[in-house]
């Protein structure tokens, strides 16, 4: 049994989607998970635009200290929520007033701004776009790279192997979500040995396996 919360989480199997369910099932939390139909444009709904209002998953639901309800959207600001919350011992993020929390808080903005976005682009156009586009599938396959060049570089000084610390943090499991895809998306780790040691410590943690693969 985990620790109960009034948690609702409004998602799916996507990059962004696993995010949340993984830091939960690490964090050890119980909650309700509602799988949102994308297809169907079920997060175009009124009653989801009342949770985000931008109709993206993935979203959540929680009581706040008054007994009302809170709603946290973007896939960043609730993973800061959940271990602001919930991760009192600082099991998986840094107290506020470390370097450490700030270097974090650097690593999620990075994903958020950078690998997701590039990374999605690549994914449509070498995966889905109705007309295949060399020159965007060029663009965003450089870019791509670049960004794990980037990360790779920096794992290669890291002597835990994590992104930031000596502890899984919600950069690791940010930038997780979009690097497990590496191979779908058409970007081999031939030039990133410590991008895969990492991707593989992160995959043999059970939250990770648990959380993934909840929907």
């Amino acid at each position: 049994m985990g620790i109960k919360t009034e948690i609702t989480l409004y998602t799916a199997s996507t990059p962004n989607g696993i995010k949340v369910p993984i830091l939960l099932e690490e964090l050890g939390l119980e909650y309700k998970l509602y799988p949102v139909k994308l297809r169907e444009n079920e997060q175009k709904q009124p009653w989801f635009l009342e949770i985000n209002p931008n109709g993206r998953i993935p979203a959540l639901t929680d009581t706040w200290a008054d007994g009302e309800k809170i709603r946290v959207f973007e896939s960043g600001t609730i993973l800061e929520y959940l271990v602001e919350r919930y991760d009192k011992d600082n099991k998986f993020s840094y107290p506020k007033d470390s370097r450490e929390y700030w270097e974090v808080k650097s690593w999620l903005s990075w994903q958020i701004g950078g690998l997701g976005p590039m990374q999605g682009q690549l994914e449509h156009f070498r995966r889905y776009a109705a007309e295949k586009i060399e020159y965007g599938i060029n663009r965003y396959d450089k870019e791509t790279h670049r960004l794990y060049q980037t990360m790779e570089t920096h794992l290669a000084k890291s002597p835990h192997g994590f992104l930031v610390g000596d502890r899984v943090s919600v950069a690791d499991i940010a930038c997780f979500g979009w690097v497990v895809n590496h191979d779908l998306d058409g970007v081999p780790f031939d030039e990133y040995p410590n991008l895969d040691k990492w991707l593989k410590k992160l995959l043999a943690r059970p939250g990770f396996e648990k959380g993934r693969h909840v929907l």
